[in-house]
């Protein structure tokens, strides 16, 4: 009894294709609705294909770093640009190096790709200072400041008009605040130069150096009182060169205000993750950090000491590439996060989350040269790499016409599936993961034509086989399956594998070839199995196809059959010598 059954289980696998075909009939339409809904029908094209720009950045040397440009450091800074300008959802950026100190970063036409052109090159070296003084962004002879009674220094503008600074928190209950950028008075290292202040915090300026203030000191109060924040160039030149463990001076990011900073307290390597939100209470964009282990702890202590101090010695300023983001104040020791608020918008401080988030670059940048790209070039390569896939395309419908006849209608629908599924796969995938097209990923789509066809010459000729040994369509149909199926199994992870290492050891453009490639082989194994298989099982049902009509390509005298097997048992059957 154990024979029949296995031949009832196979019958029964053999009595239920509509249920494989219904499956991949479902994943189709809710592709191709999930496409439309989303409103991306097509999908989103490489930089080879809809234009962009091409930068190309050089590397600066560091003071006190001869050997700063090397291999690691650059790999590194491409590394971080990368995962940056993919964090904007900027898709199929290609981060390169060229010689020793340049760097090469196309970043496809989209509507992110200004704002990542801003952020490939920005250092975002993020340190909180310690504010030894402040006051207006204006050099002046006499540039002094005095506190408010709220204790902060009021520069020519009003507080109102500024944004306000919402102190590091644990909690909310934690937070203090502080008006406006113009703050003064922080810690000061005991160790560490800096200008005399008075007990506003103000810098005492005097006309001579007097024995108490050294000559490094007196330069730096003659280059704060001559510092414009006002101008572009003045803001740039206000840090220029200095090092974390320096007293230095910065202007703030809108050139509204100038410091006296002290030396660095925490470094934005000690920053583990930031991220943009709206606080809903006071309805404005706000950039929360959370420190590292070791970061939590220095945090905690500079914050231990600043909340020691009276107001307006406890503040600091956060300064991001030079410039001051922010300065808020202190009155309880804090640790494990901070926020940065202001006159944030919802880009500006994605953009800010976005440089803390992946870390700062080991090396500063010039922009050296910007090109703008054009899709015309691509567009032309483009349509003659259709025309060769088409052409493609058409022989290879009729060599399976030539040779399969009826079978080919089978591989041709095979393929049209196959397509529907690609198309819809890759308009779905580009705002899903930033999957770009581009004109590599298009040689891997005509590729995976011929490894599609492959798969169905290999099941129609298991099949044939089974028909020249004398077996009818049906059973022959069933049988060719398995052999055909272990086969069709290792072509496509020989092909998988070799298109995953491909994308795993190349980059750029060659990864889009990578990833169309196993993408497609993927569908192949889908469409194989859930839908050839159950359709030729059905077409076996058909008169045209098992009574081997000389169009269906299963004629068995076409095929040069063999008498069938039951027939060569009974010829064979009688063994008794009497009866011969």
């Amino acid at each position: 009894m154990a024979a029949p059954k296995k031949g009832r289980g196979s019958s029964g696998g053999q009595g239920r294709p509509g249920r494989a075909l219904a499956l991949i009939l479902i994943a189709m339409v809710a592709l191709t609705g999930g496409m439309f809904l989303s409103g991306h029908t097509t999908p989103r094209l490489g930089i080879d294909l809809a234009g962009g720009t091409s930068i190309t950045l050089k590397a600066k040397s560091q003071p006190g770093k001869p050997d700063a440009i090397n291999p690691t450091n650059m790999d590194t800074a491409v590394s971080i640009i990368e995962r940056r300008v993919n964090g904007l959802g900027v898709s199929e950026a290609e981060v390169q190096t060229q010689g020793r100190d340049n760097i090469i970063v196309n970043i496809p036409k989209g509507t992110n790709s200004k704002q990542a052109r801003e952020q490939v090159g920005t250092t975002a070296q993020l340190y909180f200072r310690p504010v030894l003084t402040v006051t207006a962004g204006q050099a002046t002879p006499t540039d002094t400041a005095s506190p408010s009674a709220s204790g902060s220094a009021k520069p020519s503008a009003s507080p109102s008009d500024k944004e306000t600074a919402s102190g590091s928190k644990a909690t909310p209950s934690t937070s203090a605040t502080t008006q406006g950028r113009a703050v003064t008075g922080a810690l000061t290292k005991d160790t560490s130069p800096s200008p005399s202040t008075s007990a506003s915090g103000s810098p005492k300026a005097s006309a001579s150096p007097s024995a108490s203030v050294d000559p490094a000191t007196a330069e730096l109060q003659k280059r704060f009182a001559a510092l414009d924040c006002s101008t572009k160039a003045g803001r740039a030149k206000a840090g220029a060169n200095a090092k974390p463990t320096d007293t230095t001076i910065a202007c703030s990011s809108e050139g509204d205000a100038k410091y006296v900073l002290g030396p660095a307290e925490v470094s934005g390597t000690d920053v583990d993750s930031a991220k943009a939100t709206i606080d809903q209470q006071r309805g404005m964009w706000i950039v929360q950090m959370d420190f590292t282990d070791k970061g939590s702890k220095k945090f905690q202590q500079i914050t231990s000491k600043l909340s020691q101090q009276q107001s307006p010695m406890n503040q600091f300023a956060i300064a991001l590439d030079g410039e001051v983001v922010s300065a808020p104040q202190v009155n309880e020791t804090l640790s494990g996060s901070a926020e940065i608020s202001g006159s944030f918008t919802q880009q500006s401080a994605q953009d800010l989350a976005n440089v803390l988030s992946y870390g700062a670059l080991p090396l500063s940048f010039d922009e050296d040269t910007v090109t703008t790209v054009t899709a015309a070039l691509g567009g032309e390569q483009l349509q003659a790499g259709l025309i060769a896939g088409a052409i493609g395309l058409a022989l290879v419908v009729i060599y399976l016409v030539a040779y399969y006849r009826g079978l080919a209608f089978i591989a041709l629908l095979s393929l049209l599936v196959s397509g529907i599924l690609t198309y819809t796969l890759m308009s779905l995938l580009g705002p899903a993961i930033g999957f770009a097209l581009n004109l590599p990923a298009v040689c891997g789509a005509i590729v995976a034509i011929g490894i599609t066809a492959d798969s169905f010459i290999v099941y129609f000729e298991r099949i044939r086989d089974e028909i020249r040994e004398g077996r009818t369509l049906r059973p022959a149909v069933e049988r060719a399956w398995p052999r055909a199926r272990r086969t069709i199994l290792v072509s496509d992870f020989v092909s998988f594998l070799a298109a995953a290492v491909l994308f795993i050891v190349t980059v750029g453009k060659v990864q889009g070839f990578a990833f169309t490639l196993g993408l497609t082989t993927l569908l192949d194994v889908v469409v194989v199995f859930l839908f050839t298989k159950p359709v030729m099982t059905l077409m076996a049902r058909t008169k045209f196809f098992s009574g081997g009509h000389p169009w269906s390509g299963l004629d068995p005298k076409r095929l040069g059959a063999k008498p069938p097997l039951r027939r060569t048992r009974r010829v064979n059957a009688p063994t008794d010598p009497k009866e011969a």
